[in-house]
Parts: structure tokens; C-alpha cells; sequence
């Protein structure tokens, strides 16, 4: 196994860090959505938002279950699992939880940043989130751990009166009377990928704080509670979320796009605004210096360069030497970044410095990006500002307190 790039951060700064990768993963919807609507119109871009989500979650959602040992088949193990999914990042979507029994829970949303950002878009889009993409994501979601589990609303939006509180509230219920839910056929494609089943380090249970979460359900996950290793492991899950909910919007892109190469330039798109928008709130949220150096850091410690290995990528010396990768066979993000498509690389440069300018030279697998400082200010591209029209890009983390959650 080689050795996590998030490895070399402090657990405190895993801490901080780790959030802020659950909240960019979200914005990944932010940034792509906006083209499947230029390109497909509203009502595909929601299909593409169903078969996204409902192909790659289940994944994912058993991959932290089992990275974290909080396995189950119970309402507690599925509200875990929230806690740790790009679709619910903390605080950001404010889930709070109540637990009858072991097959019976519900959840409200105190506050939804994806409605609040839906919501000046009018109520045929708050709609289409709330209603039509929720109601199979959701499902898909919870019978990652229990084929008999049903979320279902008790109330949602459009919010009626419009300052309505809590935002949403739904039950969970598992019951064996209830028809097995049935995978979509994306789910068995992207399971095939290397994204899917790509190796991990084993968390070391030798290290101080917590190495699971096997413990009680809590309210608020205290990420300062976990073990740098067990933050190290959560980061590379985090980022291997991300590539598995692209690789499934890129499946479902690809059945509607009339060429490769339309296909290719929605995810391209999606990718340059999420790599600007994640590289400002990982740059401001270690406090990372705003030079070359800090350019630097930035790249590495990206999802789109995680987790190592997965993708292959030299960092150093005022370069990114990126090789073929599993990355690569999977059709992953990096496959968009080459000499002839700078723009996800100048993004993330971008967003550390306007100065600072990215220049590539190879092949489509295998190219060398340099970093030079000039003297006139780039502009923020046009894809990072329609992704950053997301409450999420300016979001602040608020300390809270992990209060753990019992049967009521």
C-alpha cells in the first residue's frame, strides 16, 4: 500500500479538512447540473441527477460502513452513513435525527443549502430536487443497508408558508413486508470500476482517538474525536465518493449526449468549476499561501489528484507529473485535464492566485503541468463562477457539539 497524500496534514488539520471534502463532493451537482440543463434541458437534467446518485451511493455508502465498522442493517447504520456522504455534508444540509427503535427513525432538515440555493430558481426546480430526485436517491441511499428500508416524506418542499422550518422531514422505516428495493442497472457498471474497489490503508486502532464509529449514533459528528489515521482513511474514502458519483453522472451524460465529444465537455465543465471552487475553500481553509508553494499544496492534496495511486501524480519541484492510472482506465476526472484542456488545472490555480498560470505539455495520459507566476491576473473562469452561485461557496463550519443519540 503506499501512503495517503492527506498523511502529512495533522489530525487537526485533517479535522478541518475533512467537512470541507464532504461539502465539495456536494458541489459537484453545484457545478454540473447548470450544463446538463444547457445542453439536455431541466427535465434530463433530472434523470441525469436520479441515475447519478442512485449509481454510485450504494457503493460508497458500504465502503465507509466498512471502513469505519459501523456495518448494520438498521436505521442507526443508515443515519451513520449520512453523516459521512457527499450528499449530506454537515451542517450545510442540517439533518437532525430521531431514532425510535432499530427499524424506525426519522430525520428534518434544519436547514437545506441545496433548497435555499433551488429555491430563487422557482418551484418546478425545488420540485424536481425535492420530489422527483429524492424520492428514488434517497431509497437508493438507505438500502445500501437494508433492501426492506423506505425514506418517506411527512412533509417537504415547496415550502408552504415559504419561511417554513424545518426545511424538510422524513421517516425511515425498515420493514420485511416491504418489496426489496431493486438497483438501478447503472449501479452494476460502475460497481465493475477500480474506483469501486480500490485498497485502502487498514486504519491503525493503535493510534490516539477514535480509529471507528462503532459507538452510539451522535448528533454532530466531532471529527476532532477521530484518529489521524481514521481521517486519513475518511479523506481518500471522501474523494473516492466523488469519483464514483462522477463516473456515474458521466455514464448517464453519455446516453443522452449526440457525440463523445459533447459528453466529454459536460463533465470537463463540471470538473473546471468544482476544481476552482474546491482549491479557494481547501486554500482558505488550511490557510495555505497564496504562491506557487501553496499552488502546489493545494494540487496535492485535491480530490482530483486522490486518492494516491488511483491516480498517479508526482507533485514538486514547481510541477504535476501525472501518469496513466487506474484513474485513467476508469475514465475518471483526469482523463479531462491534458495539454489541449488546461482549464480544471488553471481553475484550481486560479483560485489560489490569479497570478499564477498553468502550462502542460505531453501526451493525454501523460503530461507534466508547470506553474509559473506572471505579472497580469487571470480571470476566474466562467464555469467556477456559475458553481460558486452555491450558498456552498462562502459556507463556514460552525463547532458543535457530539451529542450521542439514543432510542426515545
Amino acid at each position: 500500500m503506499t501512503e495517503s497524500r492527506y498523511a502529512s496534514l495533522s489530525r487537526d488539520e485533517l479535522a478541518v479538512l475533512v467537512p470541507e471534502l464532504l461539502l465539495i463532493g456536494h458541489m459537484i451537482d453545484r457545478s454540473g447540473m447548470a450544463w446538463c440543463i444547457s445542453e439536455f434541458g431541466r427535465e434530463e437534467m433530472v434523470q441525469i441527477a436520479i441515475e447519478e446518485w442512485a449509481g454510485s451511493s450504494p457503493i460508497y455508502t458500504q465502503r465507509m460502513q466498512r471502513a469505519l465498522g459501523y456495518t448494520g442493517n438498521d436505521v442507526f447504520t443508515i443515519f451513520k452513513g449520512l453523516q459521512f456522504d457527499i450528499g449530506s455534508p454537515p451542517q450545510f444540509m442540517d439533518f437532525r435525527f430521531t431514532v425510535h427503535d432499530r427499524w424506525n427513525g426519522e430525520f428534518e432538515l434544519a436547514s437545506c443549502g441545496a433548497l435555499l440555493d433551488v429555491e430563487p430558481m422557482g418551484d418546478d426546480y425545488v420540485f424536481g430536487m425535492c420530489h422527483t430526485i429524492e424520492d428514488p436517491t434517497f431509497d437508493a441511499t438507505a438500502v445500501a443497508t437494508n433492501v426492506h428500508a423506505q425514506c418517506r416524506p411527512v412533509h417537504r418542499p415547496p415550502r408552504t408558508p415559504s419561511d417554513r422550518q424545518p426545511h424538510c422531514h422524513w421517516t425511515v422505516i425498515i420493514d420485511e413486508s416491504y418489496p426489496p428495493a431493486q438497483p438501478i442497472p447503472a449501479l452494476a457498471v460502475i460497481s465493475e470500476s477500480k474506483a469501486a474497489t480500490w485498497q485502502l490503508d487498514v486504519i491503525d486502532a493503535a493510534d490516539e482517538g477514535l480509529a471507528d464509529y462503532s459507538g452510539p449514533l451522535l448528533a454532530d459528528v466531532d471529527f476532532t474525536a477521530f484518529s489521524h489515521s481514521a481521517l486519513v482513511r475518511i479523506a481518500d474514502e471522501v474523494c473516492l465518493q466523488m469519483h464514483l458519483l462522477y463516473l456515474s453522472f458521466a455514464l448517464a451524460v453519455r446516453a443522452r449526449a449526440n457525440s463523445d465529444e459533447l459528453a466529454a465537455s459536460v463533465g470537463r465543465r463540471q470538473l473546471t468549476g468544482l476544481a476552482g471552487l474546491g482549491a479557494q475553500r481547501i486554500k482558505n481553509a488550511l490557510k495555505l499561501p497564496a504562491d506557487v508553494d501553496g499552488a502546489l499544496r493545494t494540487f496535492e492534496l485535491h480530490p482530483l489528484l486522490n486518492p494516491i495511486g488511483y491516480v498517479r501524480a508526482d507533485i514538486g519541484g514547481n510541477t504535476i507529473a501525472v501518469r496513466p492510472s487506474p484513474a485513467h482506465d476508469d475514465g475518471a476526472w483526469i482523463t479531462l485535464c491534458s495539454p489541449q484542456d488546461v482549464n480544471p488545472l488553471q481553475a484550481i490555480a486560479t483560485a489560489v492566485n490569479p497570478l499564477l498560470r498553468v502550462e502542460v505539455e505531453g501526451s493525454d495520459t501523460e503530461w507534466t503541468a508547470r506553474l509559473t507566476e506572471t505579472d497580469s491576473e487571470a480571470k476566474e473562469l466562467p464555469e467556477v463562477m456559475v458553481t460558486k452561485v452555491s450558498s456552498g461557496a462562502d459556507f463556514v463550519f460552525r463547532t458543535r457539539k457530539s451529542l450521542p443519540l439514543t432510542v426515545v
